[in-house]
């Protein structure tokens, strides 16, 4: 399938994948996001404004069919606030959301936050939006909401039912103070979540159909994962992960197409490594440089705010992710923000209990004792906006010799061309090779 493009993280998320998920929506019709919730934050930015996205794709701000698949659990709330702040900006999306997408409940973000609490140090760092409540419940099958359902007509007696099971921890978690407030906690809830209904009923479809038959009539569809490789709830560094499948795979499950028509995997990878929350982190810098990459970065977090861990470029993450999810090519963002550097490190392969691996470690424990194994390269001269506007107008030859370098050898390491490099949140600052 050649009209369909799937772009997704290779590292812990925050790659920069808003960017260029905006920068190829230009081309492409429909706009098609897979996985996760408003735990995930893409940033674009169209000259003087910036959009800070959380459930809408990305390719909203050009003004594509935008479609949100079963694989997200939806916060109505948020998702209602990014229609209207769209709407302020003259954009009025072009929307469908699945109905076989599963709701937030107020209760799952009131959950998320307890139990975090509740676990202290053995915390894993979630962003506190109910997302692991809300797919928890979904596998249970039996106290979860979808869309079709709160759009439906028997909403109420739904919600009622989830709230009855839900009572204990209800109380548990200081939502009512005991089970006697139940019934005011139920009214309280079917009104609030009936007016979120009233907004997205007319927004809720097929998608499974939509996006099949866009694909078979040759339209151009680009997949917009969020999160990334190492995040998945399978692939990742579990338990410190995200609730739902950021890799490729996640794209059949979440949205109902067969692998056949999936055409490019675009891998999306940061010039360098971040990570939010708890886990292990390899190569992580927790001096200097990393204070310098955070700052020059932007890194922190578009949905929490809080500040990212930074570290060198981890090859073997990339290679983990290119064999995860079939990469085809990838795009390296952020490649400015290593400027001024005099040397830059790349991991090449870990030293795990005295011998060297080129292999990501499948199991937590392991991951913890690796050390990482450095190729080290010349820096480069900082760039201004100027020389980098001119840069970008001139192609990857007017790059400074050693950047080019640095590119080539990421090349090199992982067997993938990088046809996009990017140099800023800009559209203009994209070099396409």
């Amino acid at each position: 399938m050649r009209n369909t493009v799937l772009v997704l993280g290779t590292q812990w998320g925050d790659e920069g994948k808003g960017k260029i998920i905006d920068f190829l929506a230009e081309k492409s019709d429909i706009v098609v996001r897979y996985n996760g919730g408003n735990n995930a934050g893409h940033t674009v930015k169209v000259g003087e404004d910036i959009f800070k996205l959380h459930i809408m794709p990305s390719g909203c701000v050009q003004g594509k069919k935008c479609i949100i698949g079963n694989g997200l659990v939806i916060d109505p709330d948020i998702l209602i606030g990014e229609i209207d702040s769209l709407k302020k900006t003259g954009r009025n999306p072009d929307l469908m959301i699945s109905g076989k997408a599963h709701v937030i409940l107020e209760h799952h973000k009131i959950f998320d936050a307890g139990r975090e609490r509740e676990a202290g140090k053995g915390k894993i760092g979630t962003t506190g939006r109910g997302i692991g409540p809300a797919y928890s419940d979904k596998a249970k099958r039996t106290e979860a909401l979808r869309v079709h359902d709160l759009v439906g007509e028997n909403f109420r007696e739904k919600i009622n039912n989830i709230l009855e099971l839900k009572k204990h921890d209800l109380v548990r978690f200081g939502v009512i103070n005991s089970e006697s407030e139940l019934d005011d906690y139920k009214e309280k809830i079917a009104e609030k979540y009936s007016r979120y209904a009233d907004v997205l009923r007319p927004y809720a479809g097929n998608v499974p159909k939509a996006v099949n038959t866009a694909i078979e009539s040759g339209k151009n569809v680009l997949f917009e994962g969020a999160q990334g490789t190492l995040l998945d709830v399978d692939h990742g560094t579990y338990p410190y992960v995200t609730s739902s499948n950021s890799t490729a795979g996640g794209v059949c499950t979440g949205t109902g197409v067969g692998p056949d028509k999936i055409g490019n995997i675009i891998g999306v990878v940061k010039a360098y490594t971040t990570r939010v929350g708890e886990g292990p982190f390899p190569t992580e810098l927790t001096g200097e440089t990393g204070s310098m990459l955070r700052e020059a970065g932007a890194e922190f977090g578009t949905t929490t705010g809080r500040p990212r861990r930074c570290g060198w470029l981890d090859i073997v993450i990339v290679n983990y992710a290119k064999m995860i999810n079939g990469l085809k090519e990838i795009a390296l963002t952020k490649l400015d923000v290593l400027s001024g550097l005099k040397k830059l490190k790349i991991c090449t392969g870990y030293e795990i209990d005295g011998k060297e691996t080129v292999d990501f470690p499948v199991y937590l424990d392991v991951l913890t004792r690796a050390k990482p194994v450095y190729e080290e390269m010349e820096g480069w001269e900082n760039l201004t906006k100027e020389q980098i506007i001119e840069i970008c107008r001139n192609g990857f030859t007017s790059l400074p010799e050693q950047a080019r370098r640095y590119v080539k050898r990421i090349e090199e390491l992982t067997g993938l061309p990088a046809t996009i490099v990017s140099l800023g949140p800009e559209r203009s600052a994209t070099i396409i090779r």
